[in-house]
């Protein structure tokens, strides 16, 4: 029936009907949908006051507005809709075992370890991996996402357990947000010696909501002022009652340092799988899982860690991996060896990937490559719409004191590039998470991995976005380009630091900070051994002066290799000086710090105050 809208033009009119539609969706789509023309619509939000035009990608708001407008009720189809429904097209059910009961077979479960920072999470994985991966990490802080198996013998039967590395709960519920059920088990470690801490809590309260079984590793018993007994009764408190108490939950006393009870602990997980857990998957269908780390790789392109979860794995599947997909090149266990195939719930390294997918995108095995492409490309094309529909405001870092006075409600828009997906969702989750009262607001705009690009700059320049390079730094002349333009580009290595920083400056609170000042760049052309002083880096000096005694970073592939290095020596031939300027070559020493190689780029910076405006 057809009646007047808005302004006089002709519209059928609702009558309370339900209208679905995905995110970023245009006028001419909600056009489809009732049987009108699209410049109607555009002439309707013309009258509401908003200029759109009928292909464009409008918000959430927007699409809903003009439903009451139309007498329709809009309804926004969640991304986990959207994809189930993309997949249905295609005969694809994900998430489901093929077969009956008979097709199952018991699969090792899957655990996560959560706690507050510094209660030994990262010792805890490395007593059970028997291998460090503390020492290279920034501030003690597990900054990659990975997976590996290990084996505990539990009555006489030998068992195997997959642990997901995660650099704490943001990365877990990241994953979980997107409908990524990727634990079964999680282990809460809680120091004796400081006991139940607010990040505790947050883990705890995490590990509830994804429903979750929990094992409570009781670590630093060896530690002065130890009380694993303090600990119960502080958990208690929280519905977790320890097994010695009349609960249901296994509470181990560790000691990660000394390797203290490690095999209890394990023991522990394996019991909670089988008395809470129903752990069987279909080995024998196409697999199915989900990644839980990609990263690009300079000699072997996009590489991600997936978890299979059922069916299994094999070299030369077709796969898709959210917008990735491509064929199984090979396949890598956590020891680096080389495997033909992953069974439910075996993590593994996969080569081949067209590009980087996200942690937690979806695994799928298909028949052709032509889905999997075609699978991939809506995937892509659905994320740039609803990334075209946020609303973008033109806001600084550095000029938001002078905003908020002014009572503006404001965003602050920020890039976030990274060296691992996992890492940058984790640092973007946390982000959004900040709450800082109503008059600013967070939005990102782009996140990636790889080093910051130019593309990058330009889209920060288009939009006043700040951007946030982690573990990763500015390649070829983006650097150049952002100093240029005035765009900011902070970098960080540790999360907390970046979310510290941010919050702080969304209060108003950023007091008088220290400006990195680039002083020169030096590239390695060769390297040479020395028995005396270990090894010096022949170099040629690319840009600025290096000067002795300063500050150097060390980039790989535009990534970080490491941090806060000191230019010891300096020559050129045999004679040592104090710098050396652009174009020349030298030889430079960074004391004991050897890992250097042909084409690592030796970055040299001071750090000056720099007070705020």
């Amino acid at each position: 029936m057809q009646a007047p809208s808005v302004g006089g033009v002709m519209l059928p009119r609702g009558g309370g009907e339900v209208i679905r539609l995905s995110r970023g969706a245009s006028l001419t789509d909600f056009a489809e949908k009732i049987g009108a023309n699209p410049a109607s619509l555009v002439a309707v939000m013309m009258n509401l006051g908003e200029m759109v035009t009928a292909t464009q990608s409008v918000s959430d708001d927007t699409l809903t507005m003009l439903g009451e407008e139309m007498n329709y009720t809009v309804q926004i189809v969640s991304p986990e809709e959207e994809d189930r429904e993309l997949l249905e097209s295609f005969d694809i059910e994900f998430g489901e075992d093929e077969g009956g009961e008979e097709a199952l077979v018991a699969r090792p479960p899957v655990v996560t370890v959560m706690g507050h920072v510094d209660h030994g999470k990262t010792r805890l994985l490395d007593a059970i991996r028997k291998t460090n991966v503390v020492a290279g990490e920034a501030g003690g802080i597990t900054q990659q996402i990975g997976a590996y198996q290990v084996g505990t013998e539990v009555n006489g039967e030998e068992r195997r357990i997959t642990f997901i590395d995660t650099p704490g709960h943001e990365a877990f519920t990241a994953m979980r947000a997107r409908g990524a059920k990727s634990t079964d088990i999680a282990i809460l470690v809680v120091a004796a010696n400081d006991g139940v801490m607010p990040q505790t809590i947050e883990a705890l309260n995490h590990a509830k909501a994804a429903g979750v079984p929990i094992v409570v590793a009781v670590n630093k018993i060896d530690v002065e002022g130890a009380d694993p007994t303090k600990v119960r009764g502080q958990l208690t408190e929280f519905g977790l009652v320890a097994e010695e108490y009349g609960g249901d939950t296994m509470f181990v006393d560790i000691s990660a340092k000394q390797g203290l009870h490690i095999d209890s602990l394990l023991e522990a997980v394996v019991l909670t799988a089988d008395a809470s857990l129903d752990l069987r998957a279909n080995p024998d269908q196409d697999a199915q899982g989900i990644a839980i780390e990609s990263h690009l790789d300079r000699g072997r392109g996009a590489v991600s860690t997936v978890l299979v979860q059922r069916g299994t794995l094999r070299i030369g599947d077709t796969v898709v991996v959210g917008d990735a997909y491509g064929r199984v090149r090979a396949m890598l266990d956590d020891k680096g060896n080389n495997v033909e195939e992953a069974a439910p719930s075996t993590p593994v390294l996969v080569l081949g990937l067209t590009n980087v997918p996200g942690a937690g995108d979806n695994l799928l095995v298909v028949d052709e490559d032509r889905t999997a492409r075609q699978i991939a490309e809506k995937r892509a094309a659905r994320e740039r719409n609803a990334a075209f529909a946020k609303r973008v405001r033109r806001v600084s870092l550095e000029d938001l004191d002078k905003v908020l006075k002014a009572g503006l409600v404001q965003e602050l828009n920020l890039i976030i590039k990274g060296d691992a997906s996992g890492a940058v969702e984790a640092l973007e989750a946390s982000l959004l998470q900040l709450d800082v009262g109503e008059e600013v607001d967070i939005r990102v705009l782009h996140r990636g991995v790889g080093a910051v690009t130019e593309s990058d700059i330009d889209l920060a320049m288009g939009s006043d976005a700040i951007v946030i390079g982690y573990n990763v730094r500015a390649a070829g002349r983006a650097a150049q380009m952002a100093e240029r333009e005035g765009v900011d580009v902070r970098y960080y290595s540790v999360i907390y630091q970046a979310i510290e920083e941010i919050e702080a400056a969304l209060k108003g609170l950023l007091k008088p900070e220290y400006e990195e000042v680039e002083l020169g760049t030096a590239e390695i052309r060769e390297v040479f051994r020395s028995s005396k002083l270990g090894n010096i880096a022949g170099v040629l000096i690319r840009s600025g002066e290096v000067k002795r005694n300063t500050k150097a970073r060390l980039v790989r592939d535009g990534k970080v290799i490491a941090e806060d290095l000191t230019i010891h020596g300096l020559r050129r031939f045999k004679d040592d000086v104090t710098e050396i300027r652009e174009g020349f070559e030298g030889g430079i020493n960074l004391g004991n710090f050897n890992d250097i190689k042909i084409d690592d780029v030796i970055a040299t910076y001071e750090m000056r105050e720099k007070p705020r405006a």
